[in-house]
């Protein structure tokens, strides 16, 4: 496991063993929306204001990603699907664990929606990835959510605490999933994943504080981190409110003193 060991220290601060990553794999499913068509100005701003690594296709990697003479953790992406499928839920995998070292990758990622009609096809491949994973000495991040026609709330604890867990057995080195809305909540996701947990962004929200306090709140109920990509990537200033999320998660700052980076 000395590679993995090894590799993770590129993706996580190693003070800390904490995690603050910008997802920016959105182009697949949304196209090059606001923030992610300058990628090479986006991960400049990021890796300034203290992210430790980003999550991008293999195919954007040439255009964008240390480009800028700063260091930051590269995580490739091994699955997608398209906004424009009637299976958007269903993940595929579209890069393999030896691509991704060949491109220079220091981790791999994956998605997986338990509930999904292909929740069999995910899991199978997620075993693959996990096992190729395993010989090659390469982390896994596995993104990992309860999505599908009959999940009525993404957040609600017992699913997300699934999630979590099944990511866990099946061999994940590091668990992105939804904050379920507390911290008792997600303190219980924790306790049941064993492996490392951190959480997701979601959609654009409306507030600053919000964003900060959600941060705040996954970190004192244990998590080792966060993977927010609009709430970053899609703000008014970038820098800051990296800096102010690495604050949190990375020096233990308060919402209040986080917030004042950004005024």
């Amino acid at each position: 496991m000395l590679g993995k060991n090894v590799r993770m220290e590129r993706i996580m601060d190693r003070s800390t063993g904490r995690a603050v990553i910008v997802p920016m794999d959105h182009g697949i499913t949304m196209g090059p929306i606001e923030g992610l068509v300058d990628m090479r100005s986006t991960i400049d701003k990021v890796s300034q204001g203290g992210a430790t690594a980003i999550v991008l296709h293999k195919g954007i990697i040439p255009y964008s990603h240390r480009s800028f003479g700063r260091d930051i953790g590269l995580i490739v992406h091994l699955s997608a699907s398209t906004g424009l499928s009637p299976y958007s839920n269903y993940k595929v995998l579209v890069t393999t664990v030896e691509e991704a070292i060949k491109v220079g990758a220091d981790a791999v990622s994956i998605h997986v929606n338990l509930g999904d009609e292909h929740e069999p096809e995910m899991l199978r491949d997620f075993g693959e990835v996990s096992r190729k994973c395993t010989e090659w000495g390469m982390p896994l991040l596995v993104m990992i959510y309860p999505r599908g026609k009959d999940i009525k709330d993404a957040y609600n604890i017992d699913l997300v605490k699934k999630c979590a867990r099944t990511a866990a057995e099946l061999g994940a080195d590091l668990i992105k999933t939804n904050y379920p809305g507390d911290i008792d909540s997600f303190r219980e996701v924790v306790r049941g994943a064993e492996a490392p947990v951190i959480i997701a962004g979601g959609p654009k929200m409306d507030s600053d504080e919000r964003v900060l306090q959600m941060v705040k709140d996954s970190m004192d109920a244990g998590g080792k981190g966060v993977s927010i990509g609009r709430n970053v990537f899609q703000h008014r200033n970038l820098i800051g409110i990296t800096k102010a999320i690495s604050g949190i998660v990375l020096e233990d700052m308060d919402v209040e003193e986080a917030l004042k980076i950004l005024k």
